[in-house]
């Protein structure tokens, strides 16, 4: 076969099985997505079934993000120890129970440890779908197939925001069904990874190399064995422990990574994802609990067409500029919001304005920007430990900002809160310019060598 002819047949085909692999990884995000976003439209009908206070409120919505920081914490082990393939699954599994177990509680703690529950997988499926999709990606279109997670999570953000509208016209128990109907897709996922390979990297680190030629000859084509050869010399150049991740040639992508992680969650993207509902009923006098539910299919809606156009510029025009946009143009949606609530009578158009543009933003850059650069950052041997400490910081981060949300208004003003968060917006713009490098079209294996 002449190398034109492999060349015509050979990559076309390692990009499509790519993308069907990944499409089928990003189920998890999808899950991911919906299980953050469908506590929005529930909340307001779960304060009036449990006659929730503030705390327990806060409570019943950062449950589940206390659940992602223990999935977190283990997913690295037991991704290193099983593999991606096998612990996404169990995740798929335990997204299915705890879909049926917040659908059926009798009381609030029953509510509480199922979504807690649900956080775990969560947790776990946050760190491995990007990781193992960034495993099985081409160097050329790995910052667009990682961002499919991201896709993936805001598709399953707008697919709850338009169940809790089309419920909540069902009166008090519509909240029930809200969760219920998240078991079709953790099924998906779990019959889905039965067809898609192990990641290569992870293979070549269990010394099974037949099967990850086998894998990257789907994956790269010609470049197979090229692409072995750079894996092999990355995994027999890492112990791969934890106590490695203190090595000096990892303190700058480790602490990059939690940073960035921190910063995402704190830049208060959450609290429309979460409270937007509350937010609209407390601070705009909405009418009726559908109403508000409704206002956040515009907010979903926002996030899936800018994730769309981020799938298409992050390989184009690389991860800084887009994480710069980004936090930069939040700093002034979140300083907008402050002031819009300082008015006696926020216009309500004004405040959707704001939330739209910010949550468009963030979809753009920071929302699969993170992500993907904390996929890139380290080295093979330890991916999965380091992804895992930086996935557990972000969790916290999203914990602490949803927990306190409600609270901080109350403290110093809903306007003081967005102008906190307006500050971290600004730190996030000033740590991507300073320190953060491009990664644009560089082989996890390139990337490993900025640290050396």
């Amino acid at each position: 076969m002449s190398s034109s002819t492999t060349k015509n047949t050979d990559v076309p085909h390692s990009g499509s099985y790519a993308y069907r692999v990944c499409a089928i990884a990003a189920l998890a995000g999808l899950l991911f997505g919906f299980d953050i976003a469908v506590i929005n439209g529930a909340l307001v009908f779960l304060r009036d079934q449990f006659h929730l206070s503030d705390f327990s409120t806060e409570l019943a919505a950062s449950s589940l993000l206390a659940g992602c920081i223990a999935g977190a914490l283990i997913a690295g082990w037991l991704s290193d120890r099983y593999g991606r393939r096998s612990v996404l699954a169990a995740s798929g599994l335990l997204f299915a129970v705890s879909s049926v177990g917040a659908a059926l509680p009798r009381n609030f703690i029953e509510f509480g440890i199922a979504r807690f529950a649900g956080g775990i997988a969560i947790g776990i499926a946050s760190m491995l779908a990007p990781l193992y999709m960034a495993e099985v990606s081409p160097a050329r279109i790995r910052g667009r197939l990682v961002s499919l997670n991201q896709m993936a999570i805001v598709t399953g953000i707008l697919f709850a925001y338009l169940v809790n509208w089309s419920l909540s016209f069902q009166g008090q128990s519509g909240w029930r069904w809200m969760f219920a109907i998240a078991v079709l897709p953790s099924l998906g996922l779990f019959i889905g990874l039965f067809f898609v390979p192990e990641s290569p990297r992870w293979l070549v680190e269990r010394k099974r190399i037949p099967e990850a030629l086998d894998v990257l000859k789907k994956i790269e084509g010609r470049n197979a064995e090229a692409q072995l050869a750079m894996i092999q010399n990355s995994v027999l150049a890492e112990s791969g422990t934890f106590s490695d991740l203190l090595a000096p040639a990892l303190h700058r992508p480790l602490f990059l990574a939690v940073a960035l992680a921190i910063l995402q969650q704190i830049t208060g993207i959450n609290t429309v994802l979460f409270y937007g509902s509350v937010i609209w009923e407390r601070q705009l006098g909405s009418s009726s609990h559908s109403t508000a539910i409704g206002a956040n299919v515009t907010i979903g809606l926002i996030n899936f067409l800018a994730t769309i156009v981020a799938l298409w510029l992050i390989d184009r025009l690389g991860r800084r500029p887009l994480l710069m946009f980004s936090s930069g143009c939040m700093a002034v949606c979140q300083l907008l919001l402050g002031i819009a609530f300082l008015l006696p009578s926020p216009p309500a158009l004004l405040v959707l304005g704001c939330m739209l543009l910010c949550v468009a933003v963030f979809a753009v850059g920071l929302g699969p920007g993170a992500w993907v650069l904390m996929a890139e950052l380290f080295p093979t041997r330890v991916r999965g430990r380091a992804m895992s400490v930086a996935n557990t910081a972000l969790w916290i981060a999203s914990f602490v900002l949803t927990a306190t949300f409600l609270s901080l208004a109350h403290a110093i003003t809903i306007t003081g809160a967005f102008c906190v968060y307006s500050v971290m917006c600004v730190l996030t713009f000033l740590l991507v310019q300073k320190l953060i490098p491009e990664t644009k079209g560089k082989s996890l294996e390139e990337i490993e060598q900025l640290w050396m």
